[in-house]
């Protein structure tokens, strides 16, 4: 069951990654943050209000939202600043790099959650599995070398930069998931609606103090629908992957693998729509991918 929440989860971070591409092209980056972050906190907050109002109609549902204590809120709202410092440094590099090199420099992330997951929570994937990660790290090497075909050297570039420094941000959010979802016991629409709130307020005060003073020295805001789709799909994403990671004997390091396969997605669909360049070349880095994702499958199911 957890298996298949990753691979939903991973469709509907495909779809996140897409909208924000789509919303970045000649837009200010802070707003789409903010009004992206609202979008998905409309999405679930309804739960919070029938939870409070009539409780015993989610109650014993994953919907229904518990009151927490202060010190839970400042526990969540330490992963909205983790996420928050991610979203700013990637959305910048979103918006100055292609995304059929973004996502899978990004996507090399699974490496990193699974030596942390390793050494902090003794996780221990099997050795199909196992294999199934290494292979699609190296497939994603193999898109980090296709972009310097396209003029991007990664030692100069500085959205590499801040794409690297996302990701690293990324990967501590996702070990900071493990802890709140299967230690500390949250359930995963709590820490959705919180760190979702926590974000918005992080956001709008971003805009209120940087953004809207030089508003006028810096790229215009524009409107777009894609806008409130990537808060919406998110949240999808976010829900499917938290409510994989609170079932029992989940594992960090596969769910991790399985959400950055969004990669599949995001690339057929991003480079045709985006009209983005090697992309019979990057295609063969894909079938590492699938091979990878496959062997993760199999070795769940073995």
């Amino acid at each position: 069951m957890w298996i298949t929440l990753g691979i939903l989860s991973s469709l509907f971070l495909g779809l996140y990654d897409l909208s924000k591409k789509h919303s970045l092209q000649d837009n200010a980056v802070l707003p789409v943050l903010f009004l992206s972050t609202l979008s998905g906190l409309i999405v679930v907050l309804p739960f919070l209000f029938v939870s409070r109002a009539a409780p015993s109609l989610l109650d014993d549902t994953i919907l229904y939202i518990a009151p927490l204590s202060i010190k839970s809120h400042l526990i969540i709202s330490a992963k909205s600043f983790i996420v928050a410092g991610s979203w700013v440094f990637g959305y910048y590099a979103l918006k100055h790099l292609p995304i059929s090199i973004v996502a899978p420099i990004r996507a090399t992330s699974p490496f990193w959650v699974l030596i942390g997951a390793v050494l902090i929570f003794g996780e221990s994937p099997n050795l199909i599995q196992l294999s199934g990660v290494i292979i699609i790290i190296v497939s994603f090497y193999c898109f980090s070398v296709l972009g310097r075909l396209e003029g991007i050297h990664f030692e100069k570039n500085r959205w590499i930069i801040f794409t690297l420094i996302a990701m690293g941000l990324g990967i501590c959010s996702g070990l900071y998931d493990k802890y709140l979802i299967s230690r500390a016991g949250y359930s995963p629409i709590a820490v959705q609606l919180w760190f979702t709130f926590y974000m918005v307020l992080i956001f709008g005060l971003l805009n209120i103090f940087l953004w809207y003073p030089s508003r006028k020295q810096t790229t215009p805001f524009r409107w777009s629908i894609s806008i409130v789709l990537i808060g919406v799909f998110l949240i999808l994403a976010d829900f499917a992957y938290f409510t994989s990671l609170s079932i029992e004997g989940s594992l960090l390091t596969i769910l991790a693998a399985l959400r950055r396969a969004s990669v599949l997605f995001v690339f057929t669909i991003g480079a045709i729509i985006f009209k983005e360049v090697n992309k019979g070349k990057k295609a063969y880095a894909l079938i590492g991918v699938v091979a990878g994702v496959m062997l993760i499958l199999f070795g769940s199911n073995g």
